[in-house]
């Protein structure tokens, strides 16, 4: 059921509400928050029957000066994707035209209202969100979603990502979810929203509510038994009361969800028995066409004047359009009727329903009406799925496949369907059910290429279930088995077992990621087919683990090429997670950050957000390289965001461990290198976290002077040479052994760099070749390397790498007295450090100047634009004064644009600034213009 009103309208009576002031202070706070222009999301959540409806009714009379829209959940609809999210915004539809084209076309496809591309869920849900926002300039918004564990899949995703972006916007979002069988609250998929979870009314308002029954007060023994045997849930108070004082008492308590269908069941089956056959049709029917339902009642010889029996006793609510009075008498409706007769209605709801504008529902309708095999039903169910599929509704497409899997009589055809429908399920990242329906196939595929692609959905599980590890061995043995019949379909298995093998390293099962690289080498591709973008990466990364970093340099060199100028479609996740690494290996940082903004937009563009997850992290880097921490730390934020909008777990510090080290943030950062070395490689195996872990803290010791330390850490980087980071590593490696007095291990880290920076000739290479040489040379030698060293370096993007040297080059100088000369080279270093917030650094250059008798001013607060900002004002204050529009804001940042105009006024108030040249001037460190 859809319902929809505007300010004006009065509302029905208001019932009782006792006992839920906290509930209702927590409503009316937040409709006050949507009357002042501002949004808020709200979940209640508790068992059956615990007063959920009520509070959504209550919130629904509070706002009657708002606007609302209101859906009701139906099982009915379950398995049809994006059912709910329909009928939710059908009243703002006409707002469409509006959108931005990408998010206009998203849900236009998902509803099925223009032909395209599958919509991608989370641009579906930029648009509802977008949609939801134009609708509340006019009047501030409430939605209200009843019984939302019976939602589609994919409204679920849409509603959790809007309920999670929902800031400026005049947007209210609430919803009832009931708890699960197990007890547990609500649904996974909303967590990480303000919730309220109901219980029981206390003892003087279960009283109270007794007492304003038809049954009237109770005596206190009788009470005391009623109280007890509900748990002081309302609806079952009020539905049970004389039940349980009638019966005996059962030997245990009995669930109250249960409990009250049986009650409401008990009140069914007492009515006669055209009604009860009109109540099950009420119930299996699509709440929002009720011609459907008449002209299934009359298929059936079911009279409209037989409701009237289930209206009177409270069973549906006196409307012109058939509804239940409460969700709980519709499910007891459905569970409690014969399956015979539910076939029955359900055959008759597909009669009723028309083949051209609810094609699926009809199929379901078929599916639900049959026993035993039925392939001509199971097709169009797999034609349904096609078109669930076309949406982007993966969720209901895995349903309909399941369902025609089921009914189809060929055991061949049955497999096909299974594992099409497993295919669904890893889609929306449902590994548990993509397992369980894989583990029903495979008996039954019978060619080589299905049998491979079951291997590679079951990495792909393995994967989504932290087991990283167990991925290339797979793949790689599928690519094996497929290779002789479909090569484009292997290479791209050996793509994502070297994906997940350079991720996992030392820890993959069943091979060592040397014997993969060797393996991926030896293949006899056919040349004659063309090499694609993914074909290039593997190459150069195979030959740079396989045989080394020499014959590797040519084909990093292709690869960075092709993804710098290449064509980028469908880039998914093993390019986010290995595009970058060839400009890395290379110290090509105008290469890197070419390639990782490319696969960044692009990401943007789709709508893939795994992906933008991953290049926004690695975009960090070259922000952190560049000695702009602020923009490094905009776009962990904006990862961490994005993570919580796909309802990932948080991840703390261990991913921007490096930046953390960096701005000298010492606790900090052996806390995140704990957690990637604790929770990324020992229980989830992914290798590469623990690396980056003891890079960061490489880092930290050096910027403190700690030398021994550093080069623990170091030489643990140099033993596993993980490509792109172990080069990175070694210069820095060199300091600490030089320092620390073990030439041994400095001589040997700058025979490897010498010869990779030499190969590479990158001005970055060269320089941090020439500073590590300048570091073991003879004070003969010492000065020109410096002095190459600094022009080198002076020559790329990379500030920290600039500034170290500078430091490096300062503190050799005064070793040899030259005072003046060190002063120079050291102010430079403490002012880079100090402007990019590098402390520790900047700390260790402060005492290097002190030493040669120059006093430099020890920082001791914040610049003046780092000011107490929250990230995403950082983010928008950052698009900003880089010349982007609202709109284009709000695109990049999955946002509405009144949210960013709100975050723009809050920047310029706190920052006490009036216009975006001031901002840029402050973010750019040029000091506040006049």
């Amino acid at each position: 059921m859809t319902t929809f009103r505007s300010a004006g309208q009065q509302p029905s009576a208001p019932r009782p509400l006792l006992g839920r002031d906290e509930e209702r202070q927590a409503l009316d706070e937040l409709i006050d928050t949507v009357r002042e222009g501002l949004s808020g999301a709200l979940v209640l959540t508790g068992e059956a029957g615990i007063g959920k409806t009520r509070l959504l009714e209550y919130a629904v009379e509070a706002a009657a000066d708002l606007r609302t829209a209101k859906v009701v959940g139906m099982e009915a609809e379950a398995r049809l994707g994006f059912a709910a999210l329909h009928r939710l915004l059908l009243p703002f539809l006409g707002g469409l035209d509006r959108l931005p084209a990408p998010q206009r076309d998203a849900l236009g496809s998902a509803f099925g209202l223009v032909a395209g591309p599958p919509a991608d869920r989370f641009l579906a849900a930029l648009a509802t969100l977008t949609l939801l926002s134009d609708a509340a300039r006019t009047r501030p918004l409430i939605c209200l979603v009843d019984d939302a564990q019976w939602l589609d899949r994919e409204s679920m995703e849409v509603l959790a990502f809007v309920g999670r972006r929902l800031h400026a916007d005049g947007i209210g979002l609430l919803l009832g979810v009931r708890d699960g069988e197990d007890g547990r609250t609500g649904f996974a998929v909303f967590d990480g929203l303000p919730a309220v979870r109901l219980m029981g009314l206390s003892e003087p308002y279960a009283r109270r509510l007794l007492a304003s029954t038809p049954l009237g007060p109770f005596a206190s023994p009788a009470f005391a038994r009623i109280v007890a045997e509900t748990q002081g849930n309302p609806l079952a108070l009020i539905e049970l009361a004389g039940e349980l004082m009638a019966g005996p008492l059962p030997s245990a308590p009995l669930p109250i969800g249960p409990r009250l269908e049986n009650h409401f069941l008990s009140r069914v089956r007492a009515m006669p028995e055209e009604t009860r056959a009109l109540l099950l049709v009420v119930a299996l029917a699509p709440s929002d066409d009720p011609a459907v339902l008449w002209r299934a009642a009359a298929g059936l010889g079911l009279s409209a004047h037989a409701m009237d029996p289930a209206v009177a006793d409270g069973i549906l609510a006196p409307d012109r359009r058939p509804a239940f009075r409460h969700p709980l008498i519709r499910s007891a409706v459905h569970a409690g009727a014969p399956l015979a007769q539910r076939r029955q209605v359900h055959r008759a709801l597909a009669a009723a329903t028309d083949q051209d504008t609810a094609p699926d529902r009809r199929a379901w309708h078929l599916a639900e009406s049959v026993l035993g095999l039925d392939e001509e039903v199971a097709t169009e169910l797999e034609r349904a799925s096609e078109r669930a599929k076309s949406r982007g509704g993966y969720a209901a497409q895995a349903n309909f496949l399941v369902r025609a899997a089921e009914l189809t009589p060929d055991p061949q055809d049955r497999a096909e369907r299974y594992f099409s429908a497993a295919q669904a399920h890893l889609v929306i990242g449902d590994a548990a059910m993509a397992q369980a329906v894989l583990e029903q196939v495979v008996p039954g595929l019978g060619t080589p290429v299905t049998r491979a692609s079951a291997q590679r959905l079951h990495a792909a599980i393995e994967w989504l279930h932290g087991r990283a590890q167990r991925a290339p061995s797979i793949l790689m043995a599928a690519a094996a088995e497929v290779m002789p019949f479909d090569e484009r379909l292997a290479r791209d298995m050996v793509f994502e077992a070297l994906a997940a093998g350079m991720m996992a390293r030392e820890h993959i099962v069943g091979m060592t990621l040397g014997e993969l690289a060797r393996t991926a080498l030896a293949i006899p591709w056919d040349p004659s087919l063309p090499v694609l973008l993914p074909d290039k990466v593997v190459d150069a990364c195979s030959t740079r683990i396989a045989e080394g970093y020499a014959p590797a340099v040519p084909k990093l060199r292709a690869a960075v090429e092709s993804l710098s100028t290449g064509e980028l479609v469908e880039t998914g996740m093993p390019i986010a997670l290995l595009g970058y690494v060839a400009a890395e290996e290379l110290w090509d940082d105008r290469g890197f950050r070419t390639v990782i903004e490319r696969l960044s937009a692009v990401s943007r563009e789709q709508g893939a957000l795994h992906a933008l997850n991953v290049t926004l992290n690695t975009l960090a880097a070259s922000e952190l390289w560049a000695g702009r921490f602020q923009g490094a730390e905009a776009c962990f934020d904006e990862a961490d965001e994005i993570s919580q909008a796909l309802g990932m777990p948080p991840r703390g510090a261990a991913h921007r461990v490096e930046l953390l080290a960096w701005q000298g943030r010492d606790a900090e950062t052996r806390e995140g290198a704990d957690v990637a070395a604790r929770v990324w490689d020992e229980q989830f195996g992914i290798a590469v976290m623990a690396s980056s872990a003891h890079y960061a803290l490489t880092i930290l010791e050096l910027a403190s002077g700690r030398y021994p330390e550093a080069l623990t850490w170091a030489l643990l980087g140099y033993d596993n040479d993980v490509p792109g980071l172990g080069n990175r590593l070694l210069p820095d490696l060199v300091e600490a052994a030089a320092r620390a007095g073990d030439l041994a291990a400095a001589s040997a880290a700058v025979a490897r760099l010498s010869e990779r920076a030499t190969l590479s000739g990158t001005p970055w290479a060269l320089g941090v070749l020439a500073r590590s040489r300048a570091l073991l040379a003879d004070d003969d030698g010492a000065e020109a390397l410096y002095e190459e060293a600094v022009k080198h370096l002076g020559n790329t993007r990379v500030v920290t790498e600039l500034a170290r040297t500078h430091l490096l080059y300062g503190e050799w100088l005064r070793r040899r007295k030259r005072r003046t000369h060190a002063r120079a080279q050291l102010r430079t270093a403490h002012s880079m450090f100090t402007a990019m917030g590098a402390h520790a650094f900047a700390e260790r250059a402060r005492v290097e100047l002190l030493a040669t008798g120059e006093h430099a001013r020890k920082r001791s607060g914040p610049g003046p634009a780092d000011h107490a900002l929250t990230p995403q004002e950082k983010q928008v204050a950052g698009h900003a004064a880089a010349g982007s529009t609202n709109a284009e804001i709000a695109t990049r940042l999955f946002i509405t644009a009144s949210t960013v105009e709100y975050h723009l006024n809050k920047i310029f108030r706190k920052l006490d600034i009036t216009s975006r040249r001031q901002l840029a001037a402050l973010l750019n460190g040029e000091g506040r213009p006049g």
